[in-house]
């Protein structure tokens, strides 16, 4: 048995045993009951699971319907379901995609994936919002995934972000790399990141969270001995942007993010790819899936590499006293 179909029956596994500990989603974050049917007369349904709300996730979920819309019409229904950053809300939701028999689950975000392989191994599976799948755990290989699932990465040019975090922070010594210890995705890019800043000859130190309720003490912890913040695509950092702002502004410390819209609630400057076209490119896969037959296993993983514009917050530069450089867009100016 390969490593990857190990973890892929680990996952199996874990994900079983969340529903049998559980009666139900409870009161917060339940999952909507809606009907989904496949109706076999040329209509389509999907189920979407989106891990949790806020705004490269609902951008992504945006372009894929709107891809599937625009080209399958009124063919196509979505079953739309938010699981609260709640993994047993995501094994709910997936079984339950799988009992009403949709034709396709796009898994939007890491967490959401792995629910959906672990619930089927028949129904295509469609990811976005995921950056690297093998580290998911879902996937043999980004060329031939070997199984249901296929999707698109957010997989952002993390040497170019720290080339960014250099250019606007030329003075940092030392770097703070924060995420959540909960997202191996996360981990990954804390590794990339970690071999640029190496290269770079600049300290750096990892700080992680395991959940929502830590944010503001790893936060606080990690500025009191770095420069500067680096923060990848991380779905509980972006959730906390608001309480991370609050403890890096009056601190004069700068915070690089893995992704536009987090950049947007409390960053200082990102380089990201535009998770709505990210949305587009899995929508494109799934018409693929549906229309033409195309087969999931041998659909290689698909990238993002258009519009990656350097950017940056400018009330944040300007509360922190930094002049941006001259090629850099601040966020909202090109709207």
């Amino acid at each position: 048995m390969t490593m990857k179909r190990k973890m892929r029956v680990i996952a199996a596994a874990a994900m079983a045993a969340v529903m049998i500990a559980m009666t139900g989603c409870g009161s917060s974050g339940e999952a909507e009951e809606t009907t989904a049917e496949t109706t076999g007369d040329g209509t389509y349904t999907v189920g979407i699971i989106q891990q949790l709300e806020h705004a490269a996730l609902d951008e992504a979920t945006k372009g894929f319907q709107d891809t599937l819309t625009e080209k399958l019409g009124d063919k196509v229904t979505f079953d739309y379901q938010n699981a609260q950053n709640e993994q047993a809300n995501c094994a709910t939701i997936a079984t339950k995609f799988v009992s009403n028999n949709v034709d396709l689950i796009m898994a939007n975000a890491t967490t959401a994936l792995q629910a959906s392989a672990a619930a089927t191994g028949d129904i295509p599976i469609v990811g976005t919002s995921v950056t690297d799948y093998m580290t998911a755990g879902v996937i043999e290989s980004n060329e031939a995934p070997g199984y249901n699932v296929t999707g698109a990465s957010d997989l952002a040019p993390v040497d170019q972000q720290i080339a960014l975090l250099q250019k606007v922070v030329p003075d940092a010594q030392k770097v703070a790399i924060v995420y959540c210890s909960a997202e191996p995705n996360s981990q990954f890019q804390s590794q990339l990141a970690q071999a640029e800043l190496d290269k770079a000859g600049i300290a750096w130190e990892e700080f992680t969270a395991a959940d929502s309720n830590e944010v503001q003490a790893v936060i606080t912890n990690a500025i009191t001995d770095c420069d500067a913040v680096y923060i990848p695509t991380d779905n509980t950092m972006a959730n906390n942007m608001e309480i991370i702002k609050n403890v890096t502004v009056p601190a004069k410390i700068p915070v690089i993010t893995g992704e536009e819209n987090m950049c947007a609630a409390g960053g200082l400057a990102t380089l990201s790819i535009s998770y709505y076209e990210l949305g587009c490119k899995a929508g494109e896969m799934a018409y693929e899936i549906l229309v033409n037959g195309a087969d999931p296993a041998t659909m290689p993983i698909e990238y993002v590499s258009e519009n990656i514009t350097p950017k940056y917050n400018a009330e944040i530069a300007a509360e922190l006293g930094i002049t941006m450089p001259e090629d850099m867009v601040a966020i909202g100016a090109e709207e």
